[in-house]
């Protein structure tokens, strides 16, 4: 474990305002994500010879091409499909099962699907390609499943006892589509981005913008979200917009108008009761692409103003990857960051509307 150092930062703060002061580091300081593409191209699902994913075999690999074949054929998106791999993960791990478990004793295929009429006959069940058409049709009758948290999506028609089962399987869901693509496409932008999954890496849309420091407070250094350019609140709101579906102008939440009070959002130090007065859920349980919130002085932050990230990843040692900017003294100051962070590090987390605190 590192020893803990305080990092000149700049705390963001909301135009017009101009107060800056100091954040945080934390243990395990990582190395940035690459930038991944701008948009999504045609996902291929044939699978050769060459095509691997370390972990798993020829046979799971199919199998997934068979998912995300069905996906292309009723027009699911990538992340449907990717959802889909990962259900299929976390149920059977990616196998054609035979057998069923405790709770289920009849369940059977990649999906783990019963036999109560709903999912076909056995040899339905049983067929990768049928089994994962009748689970992407029920994916995609469920209310705004494209808004919610992946994990939360996939148990939407599942039903397990456990919500968040499938969480640990997205990143490996990830790299099998990716995989199976051949790399033409990215998890990022209007139909790929990934609601409750905080992108792949720096897709901030601003990031060669001029910081209020080169350009002056008064002058044109306000993103289109109504806050500084490449400050730790103009990338966080970001971030809330493409997970809310909201990837171009008009973005649909501002600085201005994000409170229903008519208050503007603010700086880091007034993000809780922005949340609180919008009716968002807050808590103190991390869950990817909830905005990470420091009051003044937590954790190192600046004793006025604070600093907002957002969740990257969970770790299953109680720690999470937090992403953002601003994160860093200069000269790498005013870019983007990732760090490993203690879970009890922050003050709150802030939730979207779906990603309440499981209880």
């Amino acid at each position: 474990m590192s020893q803990r150092k305080t990092l000149g930062l700049v705390a963001l703060i909301a135009i017009p305002s101009l107060f800056f002061g100091l954040i945080f580091s934390f243990i395990l300081l990582l190395a940035p994500a690459k930038p991944a593409a701008a948009d999504c191209g045609p996902v291929s699902v044939v699978v050769d010879g060459n095509t691997k994913v370390d972990g798993y075999t020829a046979e799971q690999l199919r199998n997934a091409a068979a998912v995300m074949g069905a996906g292309k054929a009723l027009n699911l998106s990538v992340k449907g499909q990717t959802i889909s791999i990962m259900v299929a993960l976390g149920e059977s791990g990616l196998r054609g099962l035979d057998y069923g478990d405790g709770p289920g004793p009849d369940s059977r295929g990649l999906f783990q699907q019963r036999d109560n009429g709903a999912w076909g006959s056995y040899k339905d069940r049983m067929d990768p390609t049928i089994s994962a058409t009748n689970f992407i049709k029920a994916l995609q009758a469920v209310p705004g499943w494209e808004q919610l948290e992946p994990t939360i999506a996939g148990n939407k028609v599942q039903r397990n006892a456990d919500p968040y089962h499938y969480q640990k399987y997205w990143p490996d869901a990830v790299k099998i589509v990716q995989a199976l693509s051949d790399g033409k496409f990215s998890l990022e932008g209007s139909d790929c981005a990934i609601p409750g999954k905080s992108g792949a890496g720096d897709d901030y849309p601003w990031k060669d913008s001029p910081t209020w420091l080169q350009v002056g407070a008064g002058s044109a250094a306000a993103s289109p979200l109504g806050m500084f350019y490449r400050e730790c609140v103009d990338f966080a709101l970001w971030r809330v917009n493409q997970q809310m579906g909201s990837t171009s102008t008009p973005f649909k939440f501002l600085n201005g108008n994000f409170r229903p009070d008519g208050q503007g959002l603010g700086s880091a130090v007034t993000w809780k009761s922005g949340w609180d007065a919008k009716g968002w859920p807050t808590g103190k349980t991390p869950r990817v692409g909830a905005v990470v919130w420091y009051a003044p002085g937590t954790g190192g932050a600046d004793p006025s103003f604070g600093h907002v990230a957002v969740v990257k990843e969970v770790k299953d040692d109680g720690t999470y990857v937090e992403e953002g900017y601003n994160g860093n003294p200069p000269p790498d100051d005013h870019n983007y960051y990732t760090r490993t962070v203690s879970s009890s590090a922050p003050s709150a987390f802030l939730y979207l509307p779906s990603q309440g605190e499981k209880k």
